[in-house]
């Protein structure tokens, strides 16, 4: 099934990403949360792209880019700086061609395609009319992999342009000598918006009151002319946050201030303290409190002991109360201790830049780190919310040093020890924000690939994988989705019924969807004996009634029936055929189904007296008029159907002997 990659805008209050480069955003969570840099989530839906429209300033250039892509069959690509909004404005481009819904009022076919072909579950790109594509080949730098691209961007560019679909294609910077010549004549080059439009659209978004005078200051404008827009949006973002965060002052210049200051000057400013401070104590609480920063002092104080006993720290031979206080040594490292008892920084996004510089120098205590972050999580002093935040935090720092597999520990240690039915929402969280980076989100899809389809996995990573692709990867690779989905669904056990119920919901909603799974389970059961059964049981319950889109694709119904009924057991036809013969009792325009099932059959004699038998014990011996018609008229398909074997079987001789199994 296709591969896609994907760009989501979340929360209209928070920062949002107007150009290149990374952000992730969530809800219901402090403001630190909005302000996430090394991580991109990777979704394309229309309510992130209303959002983003909310936000977005038109490069230059663009006019004329989105004439271009009008037409139907019409391919564009991009060409602009890194830093200018050029992803941002690809995916506007097609948002604004404003072919959202079809008749049914379901929203149309919005996807990026991979830049490259090496990840599990892809599947020949078959584009309809008014489909909308994105291929974003910005991070390509090695001229084969580029070379091996545009070839198979000719071939996407032809079925666009037969289909009447659409695309836009992000170029690569700095490789403009290898593009095919076929392809410049598609090609538009956009110029970076002015960076003060930019942060201006992106305050007033955020809901903070401020005078266009309030943004001449030399700093801000020094930023607004260099510095990416990714920067900008976050600089926005920032400003919110300590608007919300109350100890920055009632008026605009104060949170401005605050924000240039967490934007330029964090870096330089952690360096400074961590060389002032030289106890691995004092900096084990640094750190400790950078990761769990907003929880209760309690718990912090817990977890920075837990953190030293991880990192091999001997304890003082006095004893504690020989020892400077937790308070005082929290007031010398800058840390502010809140009403309601929650610890932060003084300075605005200070934890965030503490963490990137313990992460980024400290090399030898990553491991370390993993191990203290997989037991901290858990400690009974962290609300719920609290629990995701840590996990997230350590997950996108681990991502920037290029430790995926660290989070990969975690998620199989903590699924290891869940009981119940209960789906671990640090293991969700890390899953989401791995499948949602930019650089390894391919590595964590193929991961769950693997897991999916390993022989034996602990319900818990059955109910956390289900929850991951229901929740985050449906959004951003729909149809890999699927694929994971299926391979968990045909398991056995409580946690595997959970994960076919999510893919059966999943697809009843969506024609196409529904279509791929039906053929790949009908091409499983013929070329994959082991797991026949399995994926016969699935498509069975696939094609009831209940499990339909609406209107029933009635072709595709057809040849999973034929499928179904060409195997065995045939205790699976009960509920199937069942469903059916309900379905038409209320609701006439389905008494189609009569005559498909008996036609799906080919006139096999053993399958209609199977189908004949369900449907007199489905009729049962009480009165039911409605039930007592539809079974007669099921029954005159079969006795029309038998007439026909029997006049064929005249002229041709016997057919072949068909023996019924598993009743």
């Amino acid at each position: 099934m296709t591969e896609r990659e994907h760009v989501t805008v979340n929360h209209p209050r928070g920062p949002v990403n107007n150009g290149e480069g990374h952000q992730h955003n969530y809800y219901g969570v402090a403001a630190d949360w909005l302000i996430r840099k090394g991580v991109e989530s990777l979704r394309i839906s229309l309510e992130d792209r209303v959002r983003l429209a909310d936000r977005f300033v038109r490069p230059g250039g663009y006019r004329s880019a989105a004439d271009r892509l009008e037409k139907p069959g019409s391919v564009l690509l991009l060409e602009a700086p890194p830093g200018s909004g050029r992803r941002a404005a690809a995916i506007m481009l097609l948002h604004e061609l404003g072919e959202d819904a079809d008749a049914d009022g379901e929203e149309g076919r919005f996807d990026e395609l991979p830049a490259t072909d090496t990840e599990e579950g892809q599947s020949p790109l078959v584009p309809e009319r008014g489909d909308r594509f994105l291929l974003d080949l910005s991070r390509i730098t090695d001229g084969a992999e580029y070379a091996e691209a545009q070839r198979r961007l000719a071939i996407h560019r032809s079925q666009v342009l037969e289909a009447g679909a659409h695309m836009v294609v992000v170029l690569p910077r700095g490789m403009e000598h290898a593009l095919s010549p076929d392809l410049e004549p598609h090609t538009v080059k956009l110029v970076r918006p002015r960076g003060v439009a930019v942060v201006t659209r992106h305050l007033r978004m955020n809901q903070v009151a401020f005078r266009s005078a309030d943004l001449g200051g030399a700093d801000l404008r020094r930023l607004c002319d260099h510095s990416p827009l990714r920067e900008l949006a976050r600089l926005a973002g920032l400003v919110r946050a300590a608007q919300v965060d109350g100890r920055f002052g009632t008026d605009f210049a104060g949170w401005l201030d605050q924000a240039v200051h967490a934007v330029t000057d964090r870096a330089d400013e952690v360096r400074e303290q961590v060389k002032a401070v030289l106890t691995a104590p004092e900096r084990a609480l640094l750190l400790t409190t950078a990761v769990f920063e907003e929880a209760r002092a309690d718990t912090v104080y817990e977890a920075w002991k837990g953190l030293m006993r991880t990192v091999g720290h001997e304890e003082e031979a006095t004893t504690e109360l020989a020892r400077t206080d937790f308070g005082a040594r929290l007031v010398d490292l800058g840390v502010e201790r809140g009403p309601d008892g929650r610890l932060r920084f003084e300075r605005l996004a200070y934890a965030d830049a503490l963490r990137t510089y313990f992460w980024t120098n400290f090399p030898g205590i990553r491991d370390d780190l993993r191990d203290w972050i997989g037991g901290a999580a858990g400690l009974p002093g962290l609300t719920g919310d609290d629990r995701v935040k840590v996990v997230v935090r350590f997950a996108e720092h681990s991502l920037a040093v290029g430790r995926p597999d660290h989070l990969i520990d975690l998620v199989v240690r903590w699924t290891d020890r869940a009981t119940g039915t209960s789906r671990d929402p640090r293991a969700v969280a890390v899953l989401e924000l791995g499948l949602g980076h930019e650089g390894f989100g391919g590595w964590f899809r193929s991961w769950m690939y693997d897991c999916a389809t390993s022989r034996t996995l602990p319900d818990g990573l059955v109910r956390v994988l289900t929850t991951v692709c229901l929740q985050s990867l449906v959004a951003t690779h729909p149809d890999q989705a699927m694929v994971r989905l299926r391979h968990l669904a045909v398991r056995d056990g409580e946690a595997a019924r959970e994960a076919r119920e999510a893919l059966l919901g999943l697809v009843r909603r969506d024609h196409r969807r529904y279509r791929l799974l039906l053929e790949s389970l009908r091409n499983r059961t013929h070329r994959e004996p082991r797991t026949a059964e399995p994926q016969l049981r699935l498509l069975t319950e696939l094609l009831r009634s209940d499990r339909t889109p609406d209107p029933p694709p009635w072709p595709d119904l057809s040849q999973g029936w034929e499928t179904v009924f060409a195997q065995s057991p045939t205790r699976l036809w009960n509920p199937l055929v069942s469903s059916w013969l309900d379905a038409a009792t209320g609701d006439a325009s389905r008494e189609a189904a009569l005559g498909g099932m008996v036609a799906a059959t080919h006139g096999r004699a053993i399958a209609l007296h199977r189908l004949y038998a369900i449907a007199c014990d489905w009729s049962g011996t009480a009165h039911r008029p409605s039930r007592a018609a539809v079974a007669t008229r099921f029954w005159e398909h079969i006795d029309q159907a038998q007439y026909a074997r029997s006049e064929s079987t005249k002229h041709s001789g016997a057919g072949p002997r068909i023996t019924e199994e598993g009743q």
